[in-house]
């Protein structure tokens, strides 16, 4: 019976904080060895950390990382454990991402990836090279300050397996789990035994059930054991890595990390048998298939990753017998820890002295300030375990001298000092919109302020009476659409400029230094839509909420009422969304749906079609005339998918602009990153729209409603900026 202790770790990396990752990479293989480790894994370049885009490319990148691995090498901390470390590689100059595989002050090999994540958020052909010469090595010759430590002059670099004295460990890296032609179904009929993957695979809702199946299916069929280690946190740009390392073993999850934690280091370990993965793979199919399998390259050490079995130090009753439950969160819990976490990764980092949020009574603005109540529950909860990096961090932000005993464990007096909040009011805003605002800043403990901007709207407005002689009016009062229009864009983008007046100078008022970030509320429907105004509160410096939509956002306020207590998010729930931009009369009342033309769960259908099943017009109305043609004509489709392409055909220009979002849903229409089309549309499509009407001329209708009738309810709401 041979025992084996194996461990994967998440790190909460930060790109080109080499001081930082160092400490955390030590840290980690100090904790799997004190828990009786004997081989580590840790999360893809997390020497650089994953998200240095355009930096791999540069020089600096390479060198800083060997001189961090040189200190590692060094280090007393790898004595007596094989680690697997990640960090960019130059080979006969050209760059890839590698994984070192260290022993003893030794570099066993070097594996560069082989299969490259370069869609969606992901651009690694842009920076890497992936390594095409497969079950091939080539001598890797070293730096100079490398053989001054371990006194090798190269090393094997290429598609190989680490050979120890009682098993066999072969590398994959994060894409190369989700290839259909993953390489550990090869190394496992080549005996390799245990499975390391360091990957840097972001948050998205609903994303972890796919992640763990992959992982389990992998040594379903081909057995063995399998190490996933993941980066977490923001990393410092859009995304959240959430973490969740875990272990498996034919086909079963052993052990697994949290996916959302304010821990910068995490371990997991499990003591695990060898002989249940040769057990497994007892079997005259597979062993027929082994039989006839490629040789890889065996790179050996004389170490074994197991005890003895008479070794005294082995404790049998620690074998993993059991198979604990896969711990999943809902949506909702996603939406509650994810962007917190994130938000606090921002916070922290940056050094600011806290987040300023406009407030404005709505459900999106309500999402974002529960969103940053929960970010001061998780740092209360920290601080109450004794975490002393939260608390350090804490202190610093809140104003507390070092010397100070100030512990957060009070959410709500936390946020008093780091979250500000604001309404800003106009003539057009309504006393209930104002009296959320206030009652929820009550609840959650924000500091908050209610003003009043309609002389700062006026004086733009008389302006320009001023210089043009004519003075313009809402159409409730006479205006023409472009009046009504203009009116109402002033009044948003004006709360902008007044609210970086208010992140800049409110620390001052209350006798602090520094200044707040500001926070958007836009989220990923209206933004699809394009129904913001351009420049108005929606940009911001940070947006948690900006990739996800109004339909999970309401879900999420529901489980938040509940689950942290506050009452008045039903206010929120059972409110008409409206921008409160236009005059409100007694036949009158501006709603967002109206304005829109189209209901926000449409939109998710919309926005999940365009971009996660890739449609354009007409492949997204054949699909839609059939799922939706037992209550829409196919004229009335038809008419949506025009409407619905057109308005993000001409508003698409002011995806270029969008605060930087928390990426959290797959139909993300962020231009700057993941949704990278063209922001100048012919935008009435005629080829598209042309053949659309087509068809929809000659399928059949399938519902009672005429088409006339169906086409006099759409709403044709006015441009909007």
């Amino acid at each position: 019976m041979g025992h084996l202790i194996t461990v994967a770790t998440s790190l909460n990396q930060w790109a080109l904080d080499f001081e930082g990752n160092l400490e955390r990479i030590l840290e980690s293989i100090r904790v799997a060895k004190q828990r009786g480790a004997t081989l580590r894994v840790g999360p893809e370049l997390e020497i650089t950390g994953y998200g240095c885009l355009d930096h791999f490319l540069e020089g600096d990148t390479c060198l800083h990382s060997w001189e961090v691995l040189a200190k590692i090498l060094s280090s007393d901390e790898v004595t007596g454990i094989v680690c697997d470390i990640g960090m960019p590689v130059m080979h006969k100059n050209v760059i890839y991402n590698c994984r070192v595989i260290i022993y003893n002050h030794k570099i066993l090999m070097i594996r560069p990836k082989m299969w490259m994540a370069n869609n969606g958020n992901y651009r690694e052909l842009r920076y890497f090279t992936p390594w095409m010469k497969h079950r091939q090595t080539e001598d890797h010759y070293l730096p100079r300050m490398i053989h001054a430590v371990t006194g090798q002059n190269k090393v094997p670099f290429g598609d190989a397996v680490v050979s120890t004295v009682d098993t066999c460990i072969g590398v994959e890296l994060c894409e190369e789990l989700f290839t259909p032609a993953s390489p550990h179904i090869l190394m496992g009929l080549d005996g390799v035994e245990i499975f390391t993957n360091s990957s840097g695979s972001h948050h998205e809702l609903r994303k972890l059930y796919t992640r763990v199946e992959l992982i389990k299916e992998a040594t379903m069929k081909v057995g063995g054991i399998y190490l996933y280690a993941n980066q977490q946190g923001c990393d410092g740009d859009r995304l959240y890595y959430d973490g969740c390392a875990m272990i498996a073993i034919n086909g079963h999850i052993v052990a697994q990390g949290s996916q959302f934690s304010l821990n910068d280091v995490e371990v997991v370990t499990a003591t695990i048998d060898l002989e249940d993965v040769r057990a497994h793979r007892a079997v005259s199919s597979r062993s027929m298939q082994a039989a006839s399998a490629e040789r890889y390259q065996r790179i050996e050490v004389d170490f074994a990753l197991s005890a003895d079995s008479t070794d005294s130090v082995v404790d049998f009753q620690e074998l993993i017998m059991t198979r604990p439950d896969v711990r999943y969160h809902r949506p909702e819990e996603e939406i509650a820890l994810g962007p917190a976490c994130w938000l606090w990764d921002y916070l922290r980092r940056s050094r600011t002295q806290g987040y300023f949020l406009p407030l404005s009574g709505g459900i999106d603005s309500c999402a974002t300030a529960v969103i940053v109540h929960s970010m001061c529950r998780l740092v209360a909860e920290s601080a109450r375990k004794g975490d002393q990096a939260v608390i350090a961090d804490a202190r610093r932000i809140a104003g507390e001298p070092e010397e100070s005993k100030y512990v957060p464990e009070d959410p709500r007096e936390f946020a008093n000092r780091i979250f500000h909040t604001c309404y800003m009011g106009t003539e057009n805003s309504s006393d209930e919109t104002r009296k959320r605002a206030k009652d929820l800043a009550q609840a959650i403990g924000s500091y908050h302020t209610d003003l009043n901007m309609d002389t700062v709207v006026a004086s733009l407005t008389n302006l320009f009476s001023f210089v043009t002689g004519v003075k313009p009016r809402f159409r409730v009062h006479g205006g023409s659409a472009a009046e009504n229009l203009a009116l109402q864009n002033i009044q948003a983008r004006l709360r902008m400029v007044i609210a970086y007046l208010f992140a800049q100078l409110l620390p001052w008022v209350r006798g602090r230094y520094g200044g707040l970030l500001v926070l958007g509320s836009a989220n990923v429907d209206e933004s699809l839509r394009g129904y913001f105004t351009k420049y108005d509160c929606s940009s911001a410096d940070l947006n948690p909420i900006g990739a996800i939509s109004k339909t999970d956002l309401k879900k999420f306020i529901a489980y938040a009422r509940d689950a942290f207590s506050i009452p008045i998010l039903t206010d929120f729930l059972e409110a008409v969304p409206t921008a409160e931009l236009e005059p409100i009369t007694e036949t009158y009342v501006q709603a967002d749906e109206a304005d829109m033309g189209m209901t926000y769960d449409e939109l998710s259908v919309f926005g999940r079609l365009r971009k996660v099943e890739k449609c354009g017009p007409y492949s997204m109305f054949t699909k839609l005339v059939h799922e939706w043609g037992s209550f829409l004509s196919p004229l009335q489709v038809a008419e949506k998918v025009r409407h619905f392409f057109f308005e993000h055909a001409r508003n698409r220009h002011k995806m270029t602009t969008l605060t930087p979002s928390y990426h959290a849903e797959q139909y993300s229409p962020d231009d700057n990153r993941f949704d990278l089309r063209p922001f100048l549309y012919p935008s009435r499509f005629p080829w598209q729209f042309r053949k659309i009407d087509q068809e929809a001329a000659r399928l059949p209708d399938r519902t009672n409603v005429k088409p006339a009738d169906a086409k006099a309810q759409m709403p044709h709401p006015e441009d909007v900026d």
